[in-house]
């Protein structure tokens, strides 16, 4: 092993050099007799090298979903004997082990161990595991050393997905064929309504049951089967971190979620982090473009900054028209609040699900407190009463509720209202 460095020897070589230099200048035996133990365990010490031990830390998998447990694996082999080797991984906050994190081993000579460690993934996100510090002691303990071994590793944790039994339908559909029904007529296998017979409607058309009723030649209809482009628009201007809860990592969650469904549905899915730091994929589909969709997302973080930002910066591409956009956001800053108002205004089916970080900054009764925290609440209902005038639908999705129910108030909405 390389890099060791050697901790108690000095002292010990300080205490006996000054023990036989005060015996020979007094000319007295005592402060040499004195030193005599330090400088026996000087001389046995620096006779002792440094021990040969092999480490090799190791993963299960590169791969995990948030919530899953990993195992990290310490080899070590030892060609000399070690009193005491200690050992600490080095492991971000958003690995949890179950027990200890630093061990401590007895290894004979020729001994070979195995340590292994639960961990569990807390958080998604891209980790470095792999590096592991250590420490070996000598037989007597006068003598330590100290090193590192291991290669850092990436290890990716995906967001944990939630249940949806259903998914917001979009005002209009693209011409590519997929799951979801469109509201126009066409060939398709969704009955849509009846109609006289027209030249050149084919006969497997026919509703003989209407013919028959009517005396002339009926037809049905059907609502061909398309697809959607939808755009997840991530709003990474400012957020709510409180206890090792952020409205960042919800809204993550939530965009995964809605990616792989969408994409399962073979729709078209891009993304859009709109913040200090701008970054998109153009709307594809297929299961690369999901790994493509989850790797943007891992890397997604808040960056603040002052810089004035619309729509206006992202390539046309990006942003497809007829595309559902499905924006997630606090509600924090303005900037995302002017860039979805613009892009109501040009014409986009679009639906704000607040990230609620109401429950993380909510002050306690009494407090100096409350008096801001009740002005701040009503500049974000002015704010919502602004969307809800030009026809955007806002919901609200609280931390303790599950991704579904904002979803199903969309639809309930959708169902309910009149498209303007």
């Amino acid at each position: 092993m390389i890099g060791y460095t050697s901790r108690r020897l000095p002292a010990y070589a300080t205490i006996a050099a000054a023990g036989l230099v005060a015996g020979l200048a007094l000319g007295r035996v005592e402060p040499i007799a004195l030193a005599a133990p330090f400088l026996l365990a000087l001389v046995a010490a620096a006779s002792e090298h440094a021990p040969r031990v092999s480490v090799s830390p190791s993963l299960d998998r590169e791969r995990a979903i948030e919530g899953d447990e990993i195992t990290a694996t310490i080899e070590l082999s030892a060609t000399d004997a070690v009193g005491r080797f200690e050992l600490l991984p080095l492991l971000p906050p958003e690995l949890s082990v179950d027990g200890e994190t630093a061990r401590a081993v007895h290894l004979a000579a020729g001994e070979e161990q195995t340590i292994e460690l639960k961990l569990r993934c807390e958080r998604w996100g891209v980790f470095t595991v792999g590096q592991v510090l250590f420490r070996a002691r000598d037989t007597l303990g006068f003598r330590s050393w100290e090193g590192g071994a291991g290669e850092p590793r990436p290890l990716r944790v995906f967001p944990a997905e939630e249940t949806l039994r259903s998914l917001v339908a979009p005002l209009e559909t693209q011409v590519f064929a997929g799951n979801q029904v469109s509201r126009l007529r066409g060939e398709g296998i969704e009955f849509a309504d009846l109609r006289e017979w027209r030249t050149g409607d084919r006969l497997r058309r026919v509703n003989w049951r209407a013919t028959a009723l009517r005396g002339s030649l009926w037809v049905n209809e059907q609502n061909p089967e398309r697809n959607t482009d939808v755009v997840l628009f991530l709003d990474t201007f400012a957020e709510v971190r409180a206890e090792g809860r952020s409205t960042n990592d919800r809204a993550v969650r939530a965009a995964a979620t809605l990616a792989h469904l969408y994409l399962q549905r073979k729709d078209r899915v891009g993304v859009v982090g709109f913040g200090g730091f701008l970054s998109w994929l153009v709307p594809a589909s297929g299961m690369r473009q999901l790994y493509a969709i989850i790797e943007a997302l891992l890397t997604s973080q808040v960056v603040h900054s002052f810089a004035l930002r619309g729509v206006d910066v992202l390539p046309p591409r990006t942003l497809p028209p007829k595309a559902l956009v499905l924006a997630i956001t606090p509600l924090l800053d303005s900037r995302t609040a002017a860039a979805l108002l613009d892009l109501r205004a040009r014409g986009y089916d679009l639906i704000v699900i607040e990230v609620s970080p109401l429950e993380m900054v909510a002050p306690e009764r009494g407090s100096s407190l409350e008096l801001a925290y009740r002005l701040w609440r009503l500049s974000r209902e002015a704010l919502r009463w602004r969307y809800e005038q030009v026809g955007v639908p806002v919901v609200t999705w609280r931390e303790d509720e599950p991704l579904a129910v904002p979803v199903e108030e969309v639809n309930a909405f959708r169902h309910l209202a009149r498209p303007a």
